[in-house]
């Protein structure tokens, strides 16, 4: 893609390595092969050309942006759905502590190629998203979890409350960043647990959901979100399941039932 003069509406997505430093030389080396290899392979299973973006490589971190397309709900969309896909094939075969976690961050806003990187606000603003608490704790908090994703609060309305992918404004959790000067909205989201992440330090609100009736004309009923955990110096993120109605309990082995009584029906009643 040519170089667009002076400043564009872009679209930025950061990511970086968990842990980078504490990893011996040769680990740092892999990272920094292996992470350029698994953003491209999601990016062409979800219909994306990264050769297309500019990208700003520093070690552990990548920072691309790319011209506003109509393509956005497809980054917050297929694209981590595809990364979080490539991130589990790449740690199954790891041990634990080579494993690679990723902090990603989708953000837009006017961006310009400068002679010496990317200027503008908004690339100020995603380097300030991508070094968020509520970002830090939740992959403390879920070790299990690859990725931990940071939508900006422009890009979350634009696409998920937008309803222009699969998600749902519950799947977030509203948290907000305060970082040196920067302080804003943002939505937090573990994509591999399938539920929201609930932060100490932003409270769960009414937010956290469709924020009007359903289409059928049904009032919305509010239901309980799940528990969160932590104290206030980490996250507390809950991916606890419900049932309302029905329980249901397997048991397998020998089972006494003396003193139990059964009753039999035959075929014909």
């Amino acid at each position: 893609m040519a170089a667009w003069p002076d400043f564009y509406p872009c679209t930025c997505i950061a990511v970086d390595a968990q842990g980078y430093g504490s990893n011996n030389d040769r680990r740092q080396s892999e990272i920094q092969h292996d992470l350029p290899r698994l953003l491209d392979r999601a990016a062409r299973r979800a219909g994306l050309d990264r050769a297309e973006w500019q990208i700003q490589s520093k070690g552990d971190e990548q920072l691309a942006v790319r011209p506003l397309d109509g393509k956005e709900p497809r980054l917050v969309d297929d694209y981590i759905r595809q990364l979080v896909a490539e991130l589990r094939e790449y740690n199954a075969q790891r041990v634990p502590e080579a494993r690679m976690r990723l902090r990603a961050v989708i953000h837009q806003g006017l961006v310009e190629l400068a002679d010496n990187g990317f200027a503008g606000t908004a690339v100020v603003a995603t380097a300030r998203l991508l070094n968020a608490r509520p970002l830090y704790d939740a992959l403390a908090a879920h070790p299990g979890a690859d990725l931990v994703l940071l939508l900006s609060d422009d890009v979350f309305r634009s696409t998920v409350a937008g309803r222009h992918t699969t998600l749902t404004p519950a799947d977030f959790t509203r948290v907000t960043v305060q970082v040196k000067e920067y302080e804003a909205t943002a939505w937090l989201r573990v994509p591999a647990l399938g539920a929201p992440a609930a932060t100490s330090n932003e409270p769960r609100t009414g937010e956290t959901g469709w924020p009007e009736s359903p289409a059928s004309g049904k009032p919305a009923v509010a239901r309980p979100g799940p528990a969160a955990t932590g104290g206030a110096d980490r996250a507390g993120i809950s991916n606890e399941y419900r049932a309302d109605e029905i329980n249901v309990t397997n048991v397998a082995g020998p089972v006494d039932a003396r003193g139990a009584v059964f009753g039999f029906r035959s075929a014909g009643g």
